[in-house]
């Protein structure tokens, strides 16, 4: 008699980078393997690292920075592979976004952006409102330092809003708030909705090869993960390499997983082709990223103690992975 197919709770976020999880699942390439792949949404890296701490899931494809906290304090889990690279970006309407260029998004000098933020307390009367995720998430640390260490503006120039990923797409799209740090297929929805908005700064301008989702495993040494471990993060590679070269191919997957019946199967796929470069497998492109955020997190208080940052990884799955 045939053995069950072990089980696999994977969490993650409803964003582009999640999309090599809907490529495994949608293709059935997790059945064939003989796994039984069950995938649970949540709406940010924090509340999913709370169901990977708790044992609700075994794994992980969301921000990094949560996982340093859950290793902090002693939780057994590692980086097998990367989901994509550059995801955020801060994308801004109204006075914030007055006179960017739609055809060159990003790129602004910081003088120019510190310039552009006195310019709105000048002209609103107000500080700017950002809306982000909560605290010890990826895209509320990576805008904290844009701004900081990258822009010279001072927090206290900016209201920053803490909220989950749909009601900072929807409090953008409402005119809440002045900008937002959002992803894919976020990005590609607004640009449809929102013909003023415009791209204050890139994922690059944010930081090079800025940390994005990533694929983890809860007890990646214990003996039942063996049995799936390397045969997932295998399938992820694929999926990986699969959005990168074919995006078209991968688009249905994706709509299905995300659309929710109301986007529409060529919005994604063009949110898909545009993220195409940023979808990357390989965990060490991260690393340096990591590294400077974790620093950064401790120095404002967000994190008690740095960790060793390569700890955090496992490059050798990863590499056996892409043979």
């Amino acid at each position: 008699m045939a053995s069950a197919a072990p089980v696999i709770r994977v969490g993650y976020i409803p964003v582009l980078g999640s999309s090599a999880l809907f490529v495994i699942d949608g293709k059935g390439w997790a059945k064939e393997a003989g796994l039984d792949l069950q995938l649970v949404r949540f709406t940010s890296g924090p509340q999913a690292i709370q169901a990977l701490v708790s044992g609700r899931i075994d794994a992980y494809v969301a921000g990094v920075l949560p996982l340093l906290q859950a290793r902090g304090h002693g939780v057994d889990v590692k980086v097998l592979a990367t989901g994509a690279i550059e995801e955020l970006a801060v994308v801004a309407r109204g006075p914030l976004a007055a006179g960017l260029d739609i055809s060159q998004p990003g790129g602004l000098t910081h003088e120019a952006l510190q310039e552009r933020f006195s310019h709105f307390k000048a002209v609103v009367g107000r500080n700017p409102k950002i809306a982000a995720q909560p605290q010890g998430s990826v895209p509320d640390t990576v805008l904290r330092y844009w701004l900081k260490e990258e822009s010279g503006i001072a927090p206290d120039t900016v209201d920053i809003v803490g909220i989950d990923i749909d009601a900072a797409q929807q409090a953008f799209l409402a005119d809440a708030v002045d900008a937002a740090v959002l992803r894919e297929p976020a990005l590609t929805i607004i640009r449809n909705r929102v013909p003023e908005a415009r791209i204050l700064a890139t994922g690059h301008d944010l930081m090079p090869d800025q940390p994005g989702s990533v694929f983890a495993v809860l007890h990646p040494d214990a003996p039942d993960r063996a049995a799936w471990k390397s045969k997932l993060t295998t399938l992820f590679v694929k999926a990986t390499e699969l959005l990168a070269s074919h995006p078209e191919e991968a688009a249905p997957y994706v709509t299905s997983a995300l659309g929710d019946g109301l986007m529409k199967p060529a919005l994604i796929e063009s949110a898909l082709k545009a993220s195409a470069r940023d979808f990357v497998s390989d965990p060490t492109r991260i690393e340096a990223g990591v590294k400077i955020l974790q620093d950064f997190e401790v120095s404002q208080g967000l994190l008690h103690n740095a960790i060793p940052v390569d700890s955090l990884f496992d490059t050798v799955t990863w590499r056996q992975g892409v043979q």
